[in-house]
């Protein structure tokens, strides 16, 4: 039994107060127990334009964002997602939306990169294009780690089933999903999809997300939660800043994969 917690903040346009929100909140779930915690997406800095991501960009390997990470999972002994933080690219104006995971040492031991981008008109006039400041990653990944294999994904990666089946082949049976939804379409879709990426792949998902209005004007949906293997949700947080923590059973999840073992009668691989 592991104690896990996912974390929503309001993340505004200064990285240094921001960190601070951080660090309170991180300090209070490692104190309610949780030996894994993640973070949202855009944790450290929700920019008000592409500008403003561009001057917060570290090189992989060193910065404040990742010196923080570092200290606070080596302070609080947990393993730590760390959202996203903006990592240079191969273009002087983009950045790489990296996903982090440090160990209980403070080592970092994996880094995913964004690869789905959010490039959209919406029905109610919003318009998205996460390509105009962010260069798409590439490769799946997965990490060991003491509570099962853990897989990361980011926001609108959500929204595509088959990068979570590529995770499933690779052993994961944990999701990590910092996001970002807005609320226009964290109302219609964020519950169902979190819920069935956890059921289709019989795996927790810890999902932390944005939660509020933020200063560059965008609204953000909230409802971090965590879902169990057999899609039932052990924890949630509606709105605004906080965390939620649930004990996660891995021998629950290999309950479940015994009994109802859909993932060993697939018949359709890429």
């Amino acid at each position: 039994m592991t104690r896990v917690a996912a974390i929503q903040m309001v993340s505004g346009p200064t990285v240094p107060e921001n960190l601070e929100e951080a660090q309170r909140l991180i300090a209070a779930a490692a104190a309610d127990g949780a030996r894994l915690i993640v973070l949202p997406e855009n944790f450290a800095l929700m920019p008000r334009n592409d500008i403003g991501r561009l001057a917060a960009v570290e090189k992989d390997g060193h910065g404040p964002i990742q010196d923080f990470l570092s200290a606070q999972a080596r302070r609080h002994r947990v393993w730590l997602v760390g959202g996203t933080i903006p990592l240079t690219a191969s273009r002087p104006d983009r950045v790489r939306a990296a996903c982090l995971l440090f160990d209980d040492n403070g080592a970092r031991v994996l880094r995913y990169d964004k690869i789905h981008l959010f490039d959209v008109r919406l029905d109610n006039g919003e318009l998205y294009s996460e390509s105009s400041g962010i260069e798409a990653g590439e490769e799946v990944v997965v990490g060991e780690t003491p509570f099962g294999k853990l897989g990361p994904a980011v926001c609108y990666d959500l929204r595509f089933p088959e990068f979570f089946r590529r995770m499933l082949d690779r052993g994961a049976e944990v999701f990590a999903v910092p996001a970002a939804f807005t609320a226009h379409t964290g109302k219609a879709h964020w519950e169902v999809l979190v819920r069935a990426r956890a059921i289709e792949n019989t795996v927790h998902v810890i999902a932390s997300a944005q939660g509020g209005r933020h200063a560059n004007g965008r609204e953000t949906y909230g409802d971090s939660m965590i879902v169990g293997p057999w899609g039932e949700v052990l924890a949630r947080l509606p709105h605004g800043a906080g965390f939620v923590s649930a004990d996660c059973d891995r021998a629950q999840l290999q309950r479940v994969r015994t009994s109802l073992p859909s993932i060993q009668h697939r018949r359709l691989h890429a």
